[in-house]
C-alpha cells in the first residue's frame, strides 16, 4: 500500500522503505511503537507503518527551497503486541514528540546554537532563565497531576508529553550518531524563545523592578507584519504574516500534524503551520486548524517595565497556551478564552483568530469571524472585530489595538518621546497598509503587499528600510545588522480549507533589493542556513493521511 506525497513528487512505501524520489533531498521516514508491557518507545527507520504509534517524514530541501517539511500522523496505529489501539492521548503526543526529535534532531542542534547566542549573552542571565524555565515546567507539571481530571490540565499534560518525547527522540538520534545529545534546557529554551524575548529583561540583573514605578525601556525593531483581507463583494478570505527577526532564526520547517486525540472536548489534533525545529508551536505564528479557525499573530513590545514584577514562573508561557487554545478552542471567543487562562505576561503579542465557519462568501460574514486578542503581564483583552472585516482589511503591526493594552504598556510615552512610530493609526506601516490594502485583489498581489519595501522612493518610510512592511535592517546605512522581515506566508478561504499555503524565506528582494548573503554578516553564528537567500515561493498542503 501506498501514501502519497504528491507535494513533495515522491512515494514512500507503508510497512516498507523509502524509495529514492525525484524532489527529495534528503527524506528520512520512520515509525515510533509504543509497548504497554515496559512503557518503552521502538522506532524504526525508513518506514512508514499505519499500525505504529507515530509515523511520519521528514524531507530536508532547506538548501533548495528555502524550508523543511515535516509531517505526523499519530494516534492512529496500535499498541506494540495487541491489537488495540493506543487509548492515552499522553502516549500519543509523547509519540509524535520523541518522532520529531528523532527525525530533526541535527536541525534542532543547528538552531539552538544559532540562537542561544541572539538571547543570552551574559552566563548569569543564563543561570537565573534556566532556574526560572525549570520553576515553570515543575510547576506545569504539578498542576497537570493536581488536576488531572480538569480538561484544561489534562491537555496541558499531553504537551508535556510531547515536549518530553522531543527531547527524548533527539537524544535517541544524538546516542545512534555518537554526538552529545540537546539538554532539557536547550529543548525548554528552543520552545521558549518567544517568551524569552520577555523573560531576558525581566530577568536582567541591572533591573530592579520593584523600583521602576515610572521606567520605560527603549524602542526595539518590531516583530512582524500581517494583513486579513475581505474582498469587496465578500468572494474571497485572505490571510498574509510576514516575519521579523534575527536572520539567524531562518532554519525554517513547515510543519503538517494529524494527531487523533480521544479526549472529547478536544477542538482538534490537526494543523499545518509554519515552524522551526525543536518548536512545538509556531511562533511567527501561522497556523490552519482543523477546527475551521486559522491564527496569526505580531508582537506588541511592553515600555513599561513596571508591569513584568508580575511575571511569574507560577503561569503557562505563551507557546502553552496557544498549543491549548488550538486544541480546545471551537470558535475565535473560546480560543480567546483559554488563552487567557494561567498567563505568564510573557511573548506579549496580538493575536488574529478567524472562524471560517463564520463566513459565506459572497453572502455574509458573521458576527466572530475575526476575535483580537491582545496580551501583558496582568492583562488579556479580547474582542470581536468581525466589522472592520467586513469592511476590508485587518492589518497588524506591531503597536496595540485595545486602548487599556496600548496605554498600560507605555506607547503613549513613547510617542510623546519618539514620534509617530508608536501610533496606532499613523506608525509608517499603518499608513502603508491604509493606502495599498485597496489593491489587494489575490494571491499574487497579497505576496506583493507582504513584501513591500520601497524605503527609498515611499514617502512614509522615510528613507528608512525598517519603516515599510517588510524591513530590512541589514541594508540601513549606520549599523547594519543582520535582522528584518525574513519570511511571508500566505493563504485564503479555499487554500486553508485544504489546509494548503504558499511561503517563501528570506528577506524579501522586491523592487530590486540585493538578495541577503551571509558574508557580510559572518561573525552571526547561522550553522546550517542557506549562504544567500534568493528563494521563490513554495506551495506547502499535505500529504493524504489514514482515514479517520
Amino acid at each position: 500500500m501506498f501514501l502519497f506525497l504528491d507535494k513533495m513528487l515522491c512515494l514512500v512505501v507503508l510497512c516498507g522503505v523509502v524509495m529514492t524520489v525525484a524532489g527529495s533531498d534528503q527524506l528520512q521516514a520512520a515509525t515510533v511503537y509504543w509497548n504497554a508491557t515496559d512503557r518503552t518507545v521502538l522506532l524504526k527507520q525508513g518506514i512508514m507503518d499505519k499500525e505504529g504509534g507515530a509515523y511520519g517524514y521528514f524531507n530536508d530541501t532547506m538548501e533548495r527551497t528555502g524550508w523543511g517539511v515535516l509531517q505526523l500522523w499519530a494516534g492512529y496505529g496500535k499498541r506494540a503486541g495487541s491489537g488495540e489501539p493506543p487509548d492515552d492521548d499522553q502516549i500519543t503526543f509523547h509519540l509524535a514528540g520523541y518522532l520529531e526529535g528523532f527525525l530533526t534532531a541535527p536541525e534542532m542542534e543547528n538552531h539552538y546554537r544559532n540562537m542561544y547566542p541572539q538571547l543570552i549573552k551574559d552566563p548569569k542571565v543564563r543561570v537565573k532563565v534556566k532556574s526560572w524555565l525549570s520553576e515553570q515546567d515543575q510547576w506545569t507539571r504539578q498542576q497537570s497531576l493536581k488536576f488531572k481530571n480538569d480538561t484544561l490540565w489534562k491537555h496541558a499534560s499531553f504537551i508535556v508529553a510531547q515536549l518530553d518525547g522531543l527531547q527524548q527522540g533527539a537524544a535517541y538520534w544524538a546516542k545512534l550518531n555518537k554526538r552529545e545529545p540537546l539538554s532539557e534546557f536547550a529543548v525548554q529554551f528552543l520552545n521558549a524563545v518567544g517568551d524569552l524575548l520577555d523573560l531576558i529583561p525581566t530577568l536582567a540583573p541591572e533591573t530592579d523592578l520593584n523600583h521602576l514605578k515610572t521606567h520605560f525601556t527603549m524602542p526595539t525593531m518590531g516583530h512582524c507584519s500581517a494583513l486579513i483581507k475581505m474582498l469587496p463583494g465578500f468572494e474571497n478570505l485572505l490571510l498574509a504574516h510576514s516575519s521579523w527577526y534575527t536572520y539567524a532564526a531562518t532554519m525554517r520547517i513547515y510543519k503538517h500534524w494529524d494527531f487523533r486525540v480521544k479526549e472529547p472536548h478536544t477542538a482538534t489534533g490537526k494543523m499545518s503551520f509554519s515552524s522551526y525545529p525543536g518548536f512545538l508551536e509556531s511562533l511567527d505564528d501561522f497556523y490552519i486548524l482543523g477546527s475551521g479557525l486559522l491564527m496569526t499573530q505580531t508582537t506588541n513590545s511592553v515600555y513599561n517595565a513596571s508591569l513584568f514584577s508580575q511575571v511569574k514562573p507560577q503561569s503557562l508561557l505563551a507557546w502553552q497556551r496557544v498549543r491549548l487554545a488550538h486544541s480546545l478552542g471551537h470558535t475565535g471567543e473560546q480560543w480567546a478564552e483559554i488563552f487567557s487562562k494561567h498567563n505568564s505576561g510573557t511573548y506579549n503579542n496580538q493575536y488574529m483568530v478567524v472562524d471560517m465557519s463564520r463566513v459565506s462568501l459572497g453572502n455574509w460574514v458573521a458576527d466572530g469571524a475575526l476575535t483580537v486578542v491582545e496580551q501583558i503581564p496582568g492583562l488579556v483583552e479580547y474582542s470581536d472585530q468581525t466589522q472592520a472585516l467586513r469592511r476590508g482589511y485587518w492589518p497588524s503591526y506591531n503597536v496595540p489595538f485595545h486602548s487599556s493594552i496600548y496605554n498600560q504598556s507605555g506607547y503613549p510615552e513613547m510617542w510623546k518621546e519618539h514620534g509617530a512610530m508608536f501610533s496606532y493609526d499613523l506608525c509608517p506601516r499603518a499608513k502603508i497598509f491604509r493606502r495599498d490594502q485597496g489593491g489587494v485583489s489575490d494571491l499574487a498581489s497579497l505576496k506583493k503587499i507582504m513584501r513591500y519595501n520601497n524605503y527609498k522612493s515611499d514617502p512614509y518610510a522615510e528613507g528608512d528600510p525598517c519603516k515599510t512592511i517588510c524591513c530590512r535592517n541589514d541594508l540601513k546605512a549606520e549599523k547594519p545588522s543582520p535582522g528584518g522581515c525574513y519570511d511571508t506566508k500566505v493563504t485564503d478561504f479555499h487554500m486553508a480549507q485544504q489546509f494548503a499555503a504558499e511561503v517563501i524565506n528570506g528577506p524579501t528582494t522586491q523592487g530590486g533589493l540585493p538578495p541577503f548573503s551571509w558574508s557580510k554578516f559572518n561573525s552571526t553564528s547561522h550553522l546550517g542556513l542557506p549562504p544567500t537567500y534568493n528563494f521563490p515561493f513554495l506551495s506547502m498542503e499535505p500529504a493524504l493521511g489514514p482515514d479517520p
